[in-house]
C-alpha cells in the first residue's frame, strides 16, 4: 500500500517539486521528520510527509514564517487562527505601502523637496492615535474656549478628517496635505480669525443655535445674479448687494451703512482665501464626502459688487 511505502528526499523532490536541499533544510529544523532510515543512513519519510511539505509550501508562498509554520504542520496552532493573524498583518503592510506609493506620488507631482519630503513621509506614517492626536490639535488651535457653544459643535464635526482604515491613494494625498496645512501657523490663525467672526456675529444675533451665515447668505442673493451673467457694477445688481447687506445689518444688529459695508468686505475676504477652499476639498476627499461647491465665484462678484457701492 502507498501508506507503507517510504520514500528517499529525492523521490520526496520529485513527487512535491521541492529541491533536495529545500527538504532537507526542513527536515533539519523538524519541520518534516523522517519515519526511518535506509541500510545506509539514508532519510526515509512516509506518504504524510508529502501532504506536510506541500502544506508547508503553501504557507511559505503566503509568507509565514518557519516557528509559525511548524505550529502549524503540529497542529500546536489551529490554521485558521494563524490566516486570520497573517492577514491582518499582511492589511497593516497593505496600508503602509499605500501610505508610501501616495507620498511618492506626490513627491513626483509636486516636486517636492527633500524636507518636504521627509514631513510628508511622516504624516503619512502616523498611527490612528497619532492621527487623531494632530487633528485635535488643529481644532483646539481654532475652535478653543468656542467649541462647547451649539453653534459650532457641529462646525467643528464638519472641520474634522478621518482618513478611513483602508484609504485610496487619492485619500492618502489628501491626508498628507491636510495635515501639512493644520500645521501651518498662519493657516491655523486664518481660520481661527473666520471662527470669531462667525462666533462674534452669532452672539450678536442673539441666538444660541447656528444660523445661516453670511457667506451662504451671500451664495443664496449672488448665485443667481451670478449664473445670470449680471455684470456687479451695474444698477441691476443694486437689489442683490441690498438683500445680503440687509442680512449682515441684521446679523449684526446695527445699520446698513458705509462702515458696516465695509466689515462685510472684510469678511468676505477672509471667507475667500483660496486656503479655506483647499481645506474644505481636501477634509471631502479623505472623508469620502461629495466634492463642495465652489464659493470663490459668488465671493468674487459679491466683493466687486460691494467694492464699487462703498466709498473709500
Amino acid at each position: 500500500m502507498d501508506g507503507d511505502t517510504l520514500y528517499s528526499i529525492g523521490e520526496l523532490a520529485r513527487r512535491t517539486g521541492l529541491t533536495v536541499k529545500t527538504i532537507r533544510f526542513y527536515s533539519d529544523r523538524g519541520i518534516v521528520t523522517p519515519t526511518d532510515r535506509s541500510p545506509a543512513g539514508y532519510r526515509l519519510y512516509t506518504v504524510d510527509a508529502v501532504a506536510r511539505l506541500d502544506l508547508v509550501r503553501t504557507l511559505r508562498e503566503l509568507g509565514l514564517d518557519l516557528p509559525t509554520i511548524r505550529k502549524v504542520v503540529d497542529r500546536e496552532v489551529s490554521l485558521p487562527a494563524v490566516a486570520a493573524a497573517h492577514a491582518e498583518a499582511l492589511a497593516v503592510q497593505i496600508r503602509v505601502l499605500r501610505m508610501r506609493r501616495a507620498v511618492l506620488t506626490a513627491v513626483a507631482e509636486r516636486g517636492s523637496t527633500p524636507e518636504e519630503m521627509e514631513l510628508m513621509h511622516r504624516l503619512a506614517q502616523l498611527s490612528t492615535d497619532e492621527r487623531r492626536r494632530l487633528v485635535g490639535e488643529f481644532l483646539d488651535a481654532v475652535f478653543g474656549g468656542l467649541d462647547a457653544a451649539p453653534a459650532f459643535a457641529g462646525v467643528m464635526r464638519s472641520m474634522t478628517p478621518e482618513l478611513p482604515d483602508n484609504p485610496d491613494a487619492e485619500q492618502v494625498r489628501a491626508w498628507v496635505e491636510l495635515a501639512e496645512m493644520s500645521q501651518d501657523p498662519d493657516f491655523r490663525a486664518m481660520v481661527r480669525r473666520m471662527i470669531e467672526d462667525l462666533a462674534a456675529e452669532q452672539a450678536r444675533s442673539g441666538v444660541t443655535v447656528p444660523r445661516r451665515d453670511i457667506a451662504a447668505a451671500v451664495r443664496a442673493e449672488a448665485g443667481p445674479a451670478l449664473a445670470a451673467g449680471l455684470d456687479p457694477a451695474s444698477a441691476q445688481a443694486d437689489p442683490v448687494v441690498a438683500a445680503f447687506t440687509a442680512h449682515y445689518a441684521q446679523l449684526l444688529g446695527r445699520p446698513d451703512d458705509v462702515e458696516l459695508r465695509r466689515l462685510l468686505a472684510t469678511r468676505l475676504e477672509s471667507v475667500n482665501d483660496p486656503r479655506r477652499e483647499l481645506y474644505l476639498r481636501l477634509l471631502a476627499v479623505v472623508n469620502g464626502w461629495p466634492a463642495p461647491e465652489s464659493l470663490a465665484p459668488v465671493l468674487d462678484w459679491s466683493l466687486q459688487a460691494l467694492r464699487v457701492r462703498t466709498p473709500r
